[in-house]
């Protein structure tokens, strides 16, 4: 913790203390309150309210220094677009444009002829300043689909800017203008970052250029929110809304430590929750994107995923921290190092692994040919491996089973599940080809199964570790379970394989 931490730890303290003891006044934080009237025949109690004053003094001065560091190296960046707009004044159907003819509503009403109709869309972000020569660091989704980009400094002179590189997968982009001497920011270490930190957000909202808000950072390692494909958000309640998107977080010391991207608002204005991209990823970003022009990505070929407390019980681990691997890709990174379906990832390169997100942040960040060691658990051995990492491809969808009617079905009501033998004809239709086991022809919605996560068109390909090659080896397992025994499916899904956990009724 830094001294300035300690210092505004000690202050808010003292001023909560004050508060309490009824020494400091809680209208507008001001001394000139009835209890310093009264304080003036008692010059302890006048003396605390003193320093009080000065300690709030102190507070806000840490504030306003961090503000005029981080103000000047935030942009505003205007985006214009121009998209095809629908027209008021009658579209080409419209039997009023037949009688009057374009001519007439051109004339009359300042509408565009039939095919013509077309509006340029104008947004708001922000940006920050990265060097003094004029690179900014700012949101995919502020630029994305521009035609034209202007920055406003705060002298009011405004430059054109050009892309020089977007990743939508982090939701990163790095323009350029071209100037010299800018006020550049001084770029933290998110790493660090602790919850219950005091942080600043700047950025432009509503069009009120260079906005300073105040919170504290609520959490870190945000997942599956669904704004980007690689989410490790850091949470804040510091005011952020639309047009903050790209502006800065900024800890007490003046350090960017994240580039604020959006909030979670029903209403769309702000209710105390928003999301940053640390700083460390977008910075990896933006250096691949000025020196490459492009991100890559490590890649192990794997399916990894979450450890749930049913699916702990049923593999029989003692917690659900790690990476389940779920499917390994043949000849693929991941196999020739030896990993194989089942293991539990528990550490890629020194790192711990809590879940399956982690494990995927953490080898995309990771250079493509680089060596990693991981530490994994085995039939509940500890083990390590060194893969050498292949190079993420494009992202691709998983094929989707067709669904059709299925023949004669093995029914197993109380877990809400009905499967049937794996034939010829239908691994064709289901893509299943060459494989074995027992297929859900159907689920019951509220069922042991459908908590599961299991849908018609799945292959159930194990239980427990052990093959199922037809409804009979899946009876087999079933009929030696009692309630409340948990069962490890391991599922095929189209191209993709996976563990599930069923609980017996």
């Amino acid at each position: 913790m830094t001294k300035r931490s300690k210092g505004t730890m000690l202050i808010t303290m003292t001023i909560v203390m004050s508060f309490l003891s009824g020494i400091v006044a809680v209208p507008g934080l001001s001394c000139k309150s009835a209890d310093l009237e009264q304080s003036k025949t008692n010059p302890s109690q006048a003396s605390s309210a003193l320093q009080g004053r000065a300690l709030l003094e102190q507070f806000s001065a840490a504030f306003e220094d961090v503000a005029a560091k981080v103000n000047p190296s935030v942009v505003p960046i205007f985006s214009e677009q121009v998209v095809q707009a629908q027209n008021p004044f009658g579209s080409p159907d419209d039997p009023f444009r037949d009688f009057f003819g374009d001519e007439f509503f051109k004339r009359f009403f300042g509408a565009p002829p039939q095919g013509e109709e077309k509006q340029t869309v104008r947004s708001l972000g922000s940006g920050v300043i990265v060097s003094t020569d004029g690179y900014i660091l700012t949101n995919n989704h502020v630029v994305e689909g521009s035609e034209k980009l202007t920055v406003v400094f705060q002298d009011q002179k405004k430059y054109t800017a050009k892309i020089i590189g977007t990743d939508p997968q982090t939701d990163v982009a790095v323009i350029k203008v071209d100037a010299k001497n800018l006020p550049a920011a001084t770029l933290g270490n998110s790493d660090q970052v602790k919850v219950g930190q005091w942080v600043i957000a700047v950025g432009n909202p509503f069009q009120l250029m260079h906005t300073v808000t105040a919170g504290i950072i609520s959490a870190k390692g945000r997942s599956s929110v669904g704004l980007a494909d690689y989410e490790d958000f850091i949470q804040t309640d510091a005011s952020i809304n639309p047009g903050n998107s790209g502006g800065a977080l900024a800890d007490l010391d003046g350090n960017v430590i994240g580039i604020n991207t959006a909030i979670s608002s029903p209403s769309g204005g702000n209710v105390g929750i928003g999301f940053a991209i640390p700083i460390n990823m977008a910075r990896k970003v933006m250096d691949a994107l000025t020196s490459k022009g492009k991100v890559t990505r490590g890649y192990l070929a794997l399916s990894p995923q979450d450890i749930d407390e049913n699916l702990a019980k049923a593999l029989q681990l003692k917690g659900t921290q790690g990476a389940l691997v779920g499917d390994v890709t043949p000849g693929g990174p991941a196999d020739k190092a030896g990993i194989k379906r089942g293991d539990i990832i528990l550490e890629f390169n020194g790192q711990k692994v809590e879940n399956s997100v982690a494990l995927r942040n953490m080898v995309a960040q990771a250079d493509p040919g680089s060596s990693a060691t991981i530490k994994l658990l085995r039939n509940g051995r500890e083990m390590q491996v060194t893969v050498a990492l292949g190079e993420r491809p494009k992202e691709r969808g998983a094929k989707a089973p067709k669904e059709q009617e299925q023949p004669k079905e093995q029914s197993y009501k109380k877990l809400g599940l009905s499967v049937q033998t794996l034939t010829p004809d239908i691994a064709q239709q289901l893509g299943y080809d060459n494989d074995h086991g027992a297929v859900i022809a159907d689920v019951a919605g509220g069922s042991p199964a459908d908590d599961a996560g299991l849908q018609r068109g799945d292959l159930i390909k194990e239980i427990n570790r052990e093959t199922v090659n037809s409804v009979r080896d899946l009876d087999r397992v079933v009929t030696r379970m009692h309630s409340g025994d948990n069962a490890a499916l391991l599922v095929r899904r189209g191209d993709n394989t996976f563990y599930a956990a069923i609980q017996m009724p």
